[in-house]
């Protein structure tokens, strides 16, 4: 067997305080403090503290160059096995053959390193978004304003700044209406399906490719109907049916030149489980009659971006412009939509059998009919949705 350091690996010092009462006895502020290392590495996906002995090996040790752990004096058995557990270490042995797989996929695609660190390590997996909102007494808006205190002010008014010019208004057009129209949707309509051709024509305004460049004969670019850094569109649609008329409820796969959904696996969680766990409890998105789930393929984006520290903004940006898009293609159809970060990745990067760091989910957008009455609050600050009801809870 033969190893060598993970790729990505960041140690960060930290300082742990406590109560020592003989140093407050001994006139000192009664505090002890100790330094304590922890490992960060992207594919882990968790910080894991590092004993001193075990942090100065991982220096010494090369990340691209394999060496048999014999020649590491003072490497214990135990260690090079915690080591191997925790995927600081890879090796090229069988039996941890997952982990050297997950730090091969962040070198094969190019990642930056403080990217990586920031996709990998932010990464949920049984997160409780509702009941995290119950404990720290911030379910609603009046509630984060009593236990956060006043937030940053709604404007900036800048002192250096000259006096207002006032600009002229333009008249309201159709477009002005839609884009007023455009809310966060959290109470949908279980009662009623979602029509087959609704789905289609939401999918093909938001995903579909509307033009193709072939300037060679393995390198294709897209036109879609929103903008992506490069023309890339690295960023796949996932779809999760829930109430579609026509279409069996489960996961689906996007193609964006044939405007086709394919079938995939059904997951190992019934879908309303897969839901809830998957939005992190937020359980008024799971009643969404069909979710889009964004999961962008790296590769394709740093394939041009190689180790760039901008790539991954770029997709991030990516993200955004769709489900703007998707809002307004959804306001414009009569429907609510919504877009949330808020969610347990590993679980959904499970059941549609991705790799986080090649192809991981990185938000869930969602659709469908309004509910008729509102019982879980919305920001509709204009009261375009709910005809002057102002929730901001």
């Amino acid at each position: 067997m033969r190893i060598r350091r993970c790729k990505l690996l960041y140690l960060e010092p930290r300082e742990r305080v406590g109560f020592d009462l003989g140093n407050l006895l001994a006139g000192g502020d009664g505090t002890a403090r100790t330094l304590e290392w922890f490992a960060l590495a992207p594919h882990g996906p968790v910080e894991v503290q590092v004993p001193a002995h075990l942090r100065e090996l991982l220096g010494r040790l090369s990340p691209e160059q394999w060496v048999d752990p014999a020649q590491l004096p003072g490497l214990s058995a135990p260690d090079l096995e915690w080591l191997l557990e925790q995927g600081l270490v890879v090796s090229d042995a069988e039996p941890h053959t997952p982990q050297r797989q997950r730090d091969e996929a962040i070198r094969a695609d190019h990642w930056h390193p403080l990217s990586a660190l920031a996709h990998g390590l932010t990464r949920w997996t049984d997160v409780d978004a509702v009941e995290a909102m119950r404990t720290s007494g911030t379910e609603t808006a009046p509630k984060m304003r009593q236990v956060l205190g006043a937030p940053p002010p709604e404007r900036v008014l800048r002192a250096d700044a000259g006096p207002p010019l006032a600009l002229p208004r333009a008249q309201p057009s159709g477009f002005d209406q839609l884009l007023r129209s455009r809310t966060t949707c959290r109470n949908f309509d279980r009662g009623r399906a979602l029509g087959l051709d609704q789905l289609a024509q939401l999918l093909e305004r938001v995903f579909a490719a509307h033009g193709s460049v072939q300037v060679a004969e393995d390198t294709v670019f897209l036109k879609k109907s929103s903008p992506s850094g490069g023309g890339l569109h690295p960023v796949e649609c996932y779809l999760l049916a829930r109430d579609v008329d026509g279409l069996a409820a489960g996961p689906y796969h996007y193609d964006p030149l044939e405007h086709a959904l394919r079938a995939l696996p059904p997951p190992q969680l019934p879908l309303e489980e897969l839901l809830l766990r998957g939005l992190a409890a937020q359980h008024w998105f799971c009643d969404a009659h069909a979710l889009a789930i964004l999961a962008p393929r790296y590769g394709r984006n740093f394939w041009k971006y190689r180790n760039h520290c901008k790539a991954y903004r770029a997709v991030l940006l990516e993200a955004g412009h769709l489900s703007q898009t998707l809002y307004l293609a959804a306001a414009e159809a009569g429907l609510g939509a919504f877009v949330t970060c808020a969610i347990n990745e590993a679980c959904l990067d499970q059941a549609l059998g991705l790799e986080p760091m090649r192809e991981g989910v990185l938000a869930v957008c969602g659709f469908g009919w309004r509910a008729a009455e509102m019982t879980t609050a919305e920001f509709d600050p204009a009261g375009k949705v709910w005809q002057g009801t102002r929730a901001v809870g």
